[in-house]
């Protein structure tokens, strides 16, 4: 019989610059969003559309992902703090019981994408004038990435961990920096880990898709797979994982996360539905300036 030795998981806090610490989870949203800009420049030149419109897409998708992802995880997970602690949900900071420089810690993937379901909206009518779907189509493959990333940052937080695992699994660690929420400092399922790699395989999944295949054309159509598979990835994990925060909102066993994450993969199919009588040409996919 095999036996497994667990993993311990015990990174130092980041990088150090001098007297400025450069934080391994922010840099994973550096690298989220650094990616994410370079692959929607090559979607932008693969599609004929002028670059004029990256710029604009880019600062609406920072301010959507940030604020939308900070004000969802206060509402479903720490609601308490709009009383307790005010500045601090839209800040960077904590000032109770002391002030203290935090950078934004405390986010929600679902907040995150009802946001960017509104900014993509404006962006959508107001700037680029096209389909809604067109652009949900092209920024769902780059949220798949950054959504990989971002696990891979809470990951060194040791933060959003998994239930106990056994210590003979391959798959157990022991996250000697957890929170004490979490409770005993005990092997567990990184699942942070499972999440990204799920989000990864996606990103892949809908760039081939979208590079060899015809549904780029068919708009909706990739944003409603997107919908689907990220939160079935997002449900299922959640199984592993440790309550984050209170849970206020559950039904029938399952979770806030998974609860919040049924409405999602339902639209998905509706999106997918409705894409079939929502097709352009080649000639009309691209925006001649």
């Amino acid at each position: 019989m095999l036996t497994f030795l667990y993993t311990t998981w015990d990174p130092s806090t980041g990088i150090h610059l001098g007297p400025i610490t450069l934080h391994y989870y922010s840099l994973m949203f550096i690298l989220a969003f650094g990616l994410g800009y370079a692959i929607m420049s090559k979607i932008f030149k693969i599609d004929n559309v002028n670059q004029k419109y990256l710029e604009p897409l880019f600062t609406w998708t920072l301010v959507g992902t940030i604020l939308g992802a900070r004000l969802g995880h206060v509402i479903f997970y720490q609601p308490e703090l709009f009383k307790e602690d005010f500045w601090s949900v839209f800040l960077p900071i904590r000032t109770k019981p002391e002030f203290e420089f935090t950078g934004f810690s405390g986010l929600a993937s679902h907040g995150a994408t009802i946001a960017l379901i509104f900014t993509t909206l404006y962006y959508s009518y107001k700037i680029i004038k096209k389909n809604p779907f067109w652009v949900y189509d092209r920024i769902g493959i780059v949220v798949a990435l950054g959504g990989a990333f971002v696990r891979i940052g809470n990951f060194f937080n040791s933060e959003i961990i998994g239930k106990p695992a056994p210590a003979n699994s391959p798959f157990a660690v022991l996250f000697p920096q957890q929170s004490t929420e979490y409770g005993d400092i005990v092997p567990r399922y990184p699942t942070q880990l499972f999440e990204a790699a799920g989000y990864f395989l996606l990103f892949i999944l809908l760039w081939v898709l979208y590079r060899y295949t015809n549904k780029k054309y068919q708009q909706g159509w990739l944003f409603g797979l997107f919908f689907i598979i990220l939160w079935a990835v997002r449900f299922f994990v959640e199984f592993l994982k440790e309550p984050q925060g209170d849970e206020f909102i559950q039904f029938a066993g399952l979770n806030t996360g998974q609860v919040l994450s049924i409405p999602f993969m339902l639209a998905g199919f509706v999106i997918m539905w409705y894409s079939k009588n929502n097709k352009i040409t080649e000639e009309e996919n691209g925006k001649p300036e």
